[in-house]
């Protein structure tokens, strides 16, 4: 038989090692959809409901496996709705490839049906390689290039296949002017600094007395370098939240994430230092950082353009973390004087205490903290756990404690709506062994998640052990909005932007062939969890919570606490629950025993 483009494709992506695709259906690309089928499961295919949330499941298999994540989809509505997803694998630096269909060639120009200028629009999300192929001897180069490109520079690439191209033979470019003869291959290189670079770090950080090292995503691969640099220095860690599983929290001088969704030791972590080392991190956020002047900086990224960025360095290192900390590592002298880090270890232990407190403090019904709190302990090994974007993103930073060889992650530089439950399939996917657990606001569920839960139910008999379990913390308001109108604009809860239905989503669940659980009494929280991870069906866990339980950041400014007066002076919807629920939370860090 003769191969088409679209067979040709299939069988290129496959020696490039891809071994999953992500997408929806259509005619702009069925020529590829049906080289898939004659492919005989060469590359598996995952049917999502959405194509956005295709383009999330990609983004989130190259952050779960380090591999390059591949979604597809037809023309027109379908390319445009895989680019929000796709903004979430550029945001965090992840390599993903879209495939996407196009009209034929001979109508372009002429206003066709689901006709779109799609270079044009993957120009800036893709803008690190996007191309739209006219002949089968140009495929070869545009898919070599798009891949190599995707993986080498950690970027979002984007192929256009006109419908009619990807059914006709497929031809190998000739041996003429005007021709490219690319190959597959790509290996992975060593990136390190000059060893008089690393000379210059090292000076700063042995010079420093009180080191703060705060470490991202780029340092996921460096766990064990980290831990021995931290140790010399005795240094304590903060985590941006891509970061959360670079090292477990059980260490007493990690201090957990940072910023506004932070922890308090963090915070005073970075205000008292008088030396920084970030790894990996483009953390966003300068005011939770080290004032400027009261620190001297050492940044260690794989890209440039991230070097000093968030902080005025004095040694900006490119190179690969784990890398560079190997190298940089027998330059430094270990710090016999402990007192720095015996009162970070301090502020932690503190700490602990404060957020059991809050977690523990009554609530109506639920309170969202104890949800995360409860699961903690109870976390399998190996488990990998998501988050969504809003309120449930602080008791995920806060409240959720990493151990060794778990994975975790969330929309970081997008922030969207949305993502938790494609990244909690996609890691199934990756990982049909292990235990995936999703948290998510009601929110997000009504926006597109709910929908993906169906996706769950088609495909979860095929993995290897069960345990899925997505938790909905049910409050029946868009939370974190809400709060950021009362604390950063001054202004009541706005009901009708806030508001959202009560929908029954564990009785969804169950009607699609799911287990589902609901919970709205906080003495049933941990009960519901072992339930839920014992089950031998994926589970939806519906948690009643309260709404007015704040997401307190760890230092509350001045100008803040002058809107969120003004909030209530103005007659806030939920004022009492609210006044009644922030005083648990602050009283509870500073009163002796459990706010009740």
């Amino acid at each position: 038989m003769t191969a088409t483009v679209g067979d040709f494709l299939v069988e290129r992506l496959s020696q490039w090692g891809v071994t999953r695709i992500f997408g929806y259906p259509g005619d702009g690309i069925n020529g590829g959809f049906g080289a898939l089928s004659r492919a005989q499961g060469k590359i598996e295919f995952v049917q999502a409901r959405h194509e956005e949330m295709a383009a999330f499941m990609a983004s989130a298999h190259a952050k779960f496996t380090g591999e390059l994540g591949v979604c597809i989809a037809t023309s027109g509505p379908g390319a445009s709705h895989l680019i929000t997803g796709l903004y979430d694998a550029r945001l965090d630096h992840m390599p993903v490839l879209a495939i996407v269909g196009q009209q034929a060639r001979t109508a372009l120009g002429s206003h066709y049906q689901q006709e779109l200028d799609l270079v044009s629009m993957f120009k800036d999300v893709a803008g690190a390689f996007v191309q739209q192929a006219s002949a089968p001897a140009q495929v070869r180069h545009l898919l070599d290039r798009a891949v190599r490109t995707a993986i080498g520079e950690r970027r979002v690439t984007a192929l256009v296949l006109p419908n009619d191209l990807q059914d006709i033979e497929y031809k190998a470019p000739a041996r003429a002017h005007g021709t490219a003869h690319s190959g597959v291959g790509y290996s992975k290189p060593k990136v390190l600094p000059y060893d008089t670079d690393l000379q210059r770090a090292a000076e700063v950080l042995n010079a420093g007395e009180k080191v703060a090292i705060l470490v991202g995503a780029g340092a996921l691969g460096a766990s064990d370098e980290v831990f021995a640099i931290a140790e010399k220095l005795g240094a304590g860690v903060a985590k941006a939240l891509l970061g959360k599983a670079v090292l477990p929290d059980e260490l007493p001088w990690v201090t957990g994430s940072i910023g506004l969704l932070g922890t308090e030791p963090s915070y005073k972590l970075m205000t008292e230092c008088d030396t920084l080392l970030m790894i990996g991190s483009g953390f966003p956020y300068a005011e939770f950082l080290p004032r400027e002047g009261q620190a001297r900086g050492v940044q260690i990224d794989l890209q440039p353009d991230m070097l000093g960025l968030r902080y005025p360095m004095e040694v900006n290192l490119v190179g690969d973390a784990a890398e560079t900390l190997a190298a940089l590592a027998p330059l430094l002298e270990h710090k016999s004087r402990r007192k720095w880090r015996k009162k970070i270890e301090g502020w932690r232990a503190t700490w602990e205490k404060t957020l059991e407190k809050r977690a523990m403090a009554k609530a109506d019904p639920v309170n969202p903290q104890r949800v995360v709190y409860e699961l903690s302990p109870r976390l399998p090994e190996q488990a990998i756990i998501t988050s969504d974007s809003g309120s449930c993103a602080n008791w995920f930073a806060r409240d959720l404690k990493i151990r060794k060889g778990m994975k975790c992650s969330l929309s970081g530089g997008l922030a969207s709506m949305g993502a938790a439950v494609p990244y909690a399939i996609a890691a199934k996917f990756a990982f049909p062994q292990r235990p995936v657990i999703a948290l998510v606001g009601d929110g997000a569920m009504q926006m597109n998640n709910m929908a993906e839960l169906i996706t769950v139910a088609k495909y979860w008999r095929q993995w290897d052990s069960p345990k899925w379990i997505c938790a909905v913390f049910n409050n029946e308001d868009l939370n974190q909005v809400t709060w950021e109108q009362r604390v950063m604009e001054g202004d009541p809860k706005f009901v009708a932007s806030q508001s959202i239905p009560d929908v029954p989503y564990h009785l969804f669940a169950i009607s699609i062939g799911l287990k589902g659980i609901f919970v709205d009494r906080e003495e049933d929280v941990a009960a519901a969890w072992e339930q839920a991870l014992a089950s031998d069906v994926p589970v939806v866990i519906e948690f009643k919570t309260d709404p007015n339980v704040p997401p307190l950041p760890p230092h509350i400014k001045l100008e803040q606490a002058k809107k969120f007066a003004t909030t209530l002076l103005k007659g806030d919807p939920d004022e009492a629950g609210v006044i009644v629920q922030t005083a648990k939370q602050v009283l509870g860090a500073v009163l002796p025993g459990k706010a009740k």
